[in-house]
């Protein structure tokens, strides 16, 4: 049993945006990052990033209603977001987001910045099943602010 969750568990994590090779359940991240935020971006997870240049502000710097961005990965074809609950300092913060579990949401989960630079350029993420932070390191692109438009 284990081992085939192993084997199937990053299917069903690339397809928590919807889109090409999506896992079609009922919970998918980008349209509950979008209903649960108040950022109204639409398509695969990754590509909210670019779709909210001009539109809201980017940052490497978390807050409360924030929606963080993962990129791409063999892991995560479409990507991730998540929508942060709660900055506790400058290298943790707790999200909730939808089918990083499949099929289910999980609330305050705890994303802890393993980036060099403190900049949250890449991320370790809560994974209940263990009841500890996952081992994979995720690449991901920052932060996009719900309010103000801008360019960066």
């Amino acid at each position: 049993m284990k081992r085939s969750l192993v084997l199937v568990l990053p299917l069903l994590l690339a397809a928590c945006a919807g889109g090409r090779g999506s896992w079609n359940g009922s919970v998918q991240c980008a349209p509950y990052a979008r209903e649960h935020s108040a950022v109204n971006l639409r398509g695969a997870a990754a590509s909210w990033w670019g779709e909210a240049q001009g539109q809201y502000n980017r940052t490497s710097s978390p807050r409360a209603g924030d929606v963080l961005v993962f990129r791409s990965t063999g892991r995560l074809p479409s990507g991730h977001v998540s929508v942060v609950k709660q900055v506790r300092n400058s290298r943790l913060v707790l999200v909730d987001h939808a089918n990083w579990e499949p099929g289910e949401v999980t609330h305050r989960a705890p994303v802890v910045d393993v980036s060099p630079n403190n900049n949250w350029t890449r991320v370790r993420v809560w994974w209940s099943p263990i009841h500890a932070m996952g081992k994979t390191v995720y690449p991901v692109y920052g932060f996009i602010e719900p309010t103000g438009t801008g360019g960066s």
